[in-house]
């Protein structure tokens, strides 16, 4: 992490530019074992034969860019864009529609304070606003704008980080998920450990807010792909609420495999 920070240090100070925020990847097939539900397609588009398969593309697009830098010597501070898209590539007969996408702009104030504590080292402490949406109409339309901040501190090849948030409230007739938190939560965990070229991740949302009933867990493993320097094999698997905006309060257990640009380390 503290290469990444010094990477993003080196690069923050050259005009127009972008540099990796969260991993950018795509899974070339990601399977759902509990199915992906089509009846909110169905009501959209009143096409009651409408189907949506279990199996589909998924990928992530994240950049971040600078919006000043080490302002009284202590604060940068970012924008930054993910993209995350649900592609129904293999639902020829239907088009091959993307089924969600989910965008999420946000900006925040950065401080690399470097405390010392248990043999870790609080390398980031950030404060920062977003908003996420599926920038859809209708029955399909999903999103949230949250306050947040975001603590990571590292140890060797292992960082930590612990994100909390709150919601801001929205009018009730404009609210299109007034339950979100009960199934996303308040905060979230994430765990990622370096191995030689090999990063392995994990994340934990919701999990003991909700009792173990409405949380989610992701596994990341990304991967040499010979000694092509360029691109990593990528395998993740999600289970449990929260996986995209549009089914936020249903059940996923997935398992996707394919590639990736870059990673956390």
């Amino acid at each position: 992490l503290s290469q990444r920070l010094r990477q993003d240090t080196d690069n923050v100070l050259k005009p127009f530019t972008l540099m990796a925020h969260k991993p950018n990847y795509l899974l070339i097939a990601a399977h759902n074992t509990y199915g992906y539900s089509a009846e909110l397609y169905q009501e959209q588009f009143d096409d009651p034969s409408l189907e949506v398969k279990d199996t589909e593309a998924q990928f992530q697009l994240s950049v971040k860019f600078p919006l000043a830098v080490n302002l009284f010597d202590t604060v940068d501070i970012y924008g930054a864009y993910t993209n995350r898209s649900f592609w129904q590539v293999y639902s020829s007969d239907i088009s091959a529609p993307f089924r969600e996408t989910n965008h999420e702009p946000e900006g925040w104030l950065q401080f690399n304070p470097k405390w010392e504590f248990f043999g870790f080292t609080n390398t980031a402490n950030m404060f920062g606003i977003v908003h996420q949406s599926n920038g859809r109409g209708g029955v399909l339309s999903r999103s949230w704008n949250r306050i947040y901040a975001n603590f990571i501190a590292e140890r060797g090849n292992f960082a930590l980080s612990f994100k909390p948030w709150f919601r801001i409230s929205e009018d009730d007739e404009d609210d299109d998920n007034p339950d979100i938190t009960d199934y996303l939560g308040h905060y979230e965990i994430r765990a990622v450990y370096k191995w030689k070229e090999h990063v392995f991740s994990a994340m934990s949302r919701n999990n003991l807010e909700s009792g173990f009933e409405n949380g989610a867990v992701e596994l990341g493993w990304s991967f040499p792909l010979w000694s092509y320097p360029y691109l990593k094999g990528y395998v993740q698997y999600f289970t449990g609420y929260g996986e995209s905006l549009i089914d936020y309060d249903q059940y996923v257990n997935r398992i996707g495999i394919g590639i990736a640009l870059t990673d956390w380390l």
